[in-house]
């Protein structure tokens, strides 16, 4: 599996290996958030200022806001870590650093 990737990617302008790669990691998060909420057992319509409709669909979503997830979290009882990294050599950052939201 892992070697077909890096064949597709061998093909594919490294813009569009990028976007690919953004796109894929938004699906994951969508999938996450679905599943930590089965996790603990929470129904879409036990959040307190969600309704069942904006819960589904904001577990769909492709992108989301950093305040509605922080939002989203907090009806599960869960907090939120933000890590940081440079991409590349940044000056004065050179580091990851660890946000807690």
């Amino acid at each position: 599996m892992h070697d077909a990737i890096k064949m597709m990617e061998s093909k594919m302008k490294p813009e569009s290996v990028e976007r690919s790669r953004i796109m894929a990691e938004q699906e994951i998060l969508a999938i996450r958030l679905g599943q930590l909420r089965e996790k603990l057992g929470v129904r879409q319509d036990e959040f307190s200022n969600f309704s069942q409709t904006s819960i589904s669909r904001l577990e769909k979503r492709k992108d989301l806001r950093i305040s509605t997830l922080i939002e989203y979290l907090n009806n599960l009882g869960m907090g939120l870590e933000i890590k940081t990294y440079p991409k590349t050599n940044v000056k004065k950052v050179n580091e990851e650093i660890l946000l807690r939201v």
